[in-house]
This record gives C-alpha cells, sequence and structure tokens, in this order.
C-alpha cells in the first residue's frame, strides 16, 4: 500500500538560485520590520493615551529587524534593501500620509490588520521550508505579530461605530496594495519554497476574521475582501521615494 503524502523537495540552502531569490525575500523582512517599528512610533504620538503598550510593540519589531538580519548573515546572504524599500513605498507613503492627517483609524488598518496579517501569513507559510535558524527566529516572530494584530483588533472595536465608514476607505485604499507587493515577488517565494497562493488564502484567512472581529458582518467581509481584487484609489506618485537611510 502506498502513501499519498508528498513531501517538500530538499531545499538546497547554498544555493546560487536561493540565495539571489532569499537576498530579497530576507530584505522585505527585515525592511518590513524597520517600517513597523517606525510606524508604531508614530502611533504612540498619534495614541498618547496608549504610548507605553505602542512604544513597546515598537521595540518588539526592533528586535525582529535584528533577528532576520541574523538570518541572513547566518547563509551568508547579502540583503536586497533597495529592493525591499521600493516593495513597501506605495504602502507606507499611505500610511505617512493617513500619519500627517492624524487618521487613527487608516494608519491602525494598514498597520495593526493589513500588514500584521501578511506577515503573520508569510512568516506561516516560511517555517516548514525555513533553515534551521531561521525556523526558530520565525516561529517565535509570529507569536508577537499576533499579539500586534490583537492590540489594534482591540483599539478598532472598542471605537467600530465612528471607525466604520473610514475603515472601508482605507481597506479599498490598501488591500489592493497587498496582492500587487505579493505579485512582484512570486518567482522568489517559489525559489525557496514557498506557494503565492497559500500565503494569500492565509492573509484572507486572518485578515477576513480580524475584520470580523472588530465588528464588520460576514456580508460585509466579503465585500470589503473583493476589493483586494480592484484598483487601488490612492497611487504612488512619481513624487514619492524613500531614503535607504
Amino acid at each position: 500500500m502506498t502513501s499519498s503524502f508528498k513531501t517538500q523537495p530538499e531545499i538546497d540552502f547554498q544555493s546560487e538560485a536561493y540565495k539571489d531569490a532569499y537576498s530579497r525575500i530576507n530584505a522585505i523582512a527585515i525592511v518590513g520590520e524597520q517600517l513597523a517599528f517606525e510606524n508604531f512610533l508614530q502611533l504612540a504620538q498619534l495614541l498618547p493615551q496608549y504610548d507605553k503598550p505602542l512604544l513597546q510593540l515598537a521595540k518588539v519589531e526592533n528586535r525582529h529587524k535584528k533577528s532576520f538580519q541574523a538570518c541572513g548573515k547566518n547563509l551568508n546572504v547579502i540583503p536586497d534593501l533597495h529592493f525591499a524599500w521600493n516593495f513597501f513605498a506605495a504602502l507606507h507613503h499611505n500610511f505617512r500620509v493617513a500619519v500627517d492627517r492624524r487618521q487613527v483609524v487608516t494608519c491602525l488598518l494598514i498597520q495593526a490588520l493589513i500588514i500584521e496579517c501578511f506577515a503573520i501569513a508569510a512568516y506561516s507559510i516560511y517555517v516548514p521550508v525555513a533553515d534551521d535558524f531561521a525556523r526558530q527566529i520565525t516561529e517565535t516572530v509570529i507569536l508577537d505579530e499576533q499579539a500586534h494584530l490583537n492590540f489594534g483588533e482591540a483599539w478598532l472595536k472598542r471605537h467600530f461605530d465612528t471607525s466604520r465608514a473610514e475603515l472601508k476607505h482605507a481597506n479599498q485604499a490598501n488591500l489592493p496594495l497587498i496582492w500587487q507587493m505579493l505579485n512582484q515577488v512570486e518567482a522568489d517565494v517559489c525559489a525557496i519554497g514557498i506557494d503565492k497562493a497559500a500565503i494569500a488564502e492565509t492573509f484572507m484567512m486572518h485578515y477576513g476574521d480580524a475584520l470580523g472581529n472588530i465588528g464588520f458582518s460576514t456580508r460585509e467581509i466579503l465585500q470589503l475582501s473583493a476589493h483586494g481584487l480592484a484598483t487601488p484609489t490612492c497611487r504612488l506618485t512619481e513624487e514619492v521615494s524613500l531614503d535607504l537611510g
């Protein structure tokens, strides 16, 4: 009797093809954690009554960045930070605009829901195919990211009635960016053993759960999720750029 279970093909973590792809994936993790660190610092200024927990979240994100830097060094890979900054440029631009306008709801949707759900999904799918060093680090990071998601859910749930309209607008403007970003790295995630569709499915599961937890109905969640297939209403202009420093 033969088993129908299929094992993952063995991954050569030292191959040039793997290291080339990993240079971009690792950079995305590093820059993503750096931006999360900065975003939570900004949120602490916008929500001074919650500055202590938000500053703690920022501290944790900075620790994650250093951990992922160590993952790259472990494989002797130099992260392609230029690629990663461009990868996040549109989403980060929208966050900065929201900060300037003091749109706390939009900031929380971007960082505490969209980005955290995306991180949880990507890291969860990566763990089974990661090298031993990165696997241990990533498993710990996932637990922390869930706590960060919980903070955003709790705040938005408490302010749901006054936040509903802004949440819908922010979702429509930013959710499509996630699919654009994922499409940019389809070849790279495949090269390190990850299925892009699995990331997308896991992201939508966590994101849908988060929307439900803060107060949206099942019908509304389906409508909001459908916006991911639409064209983003807030496009990155030619003038927008991010410094690497």
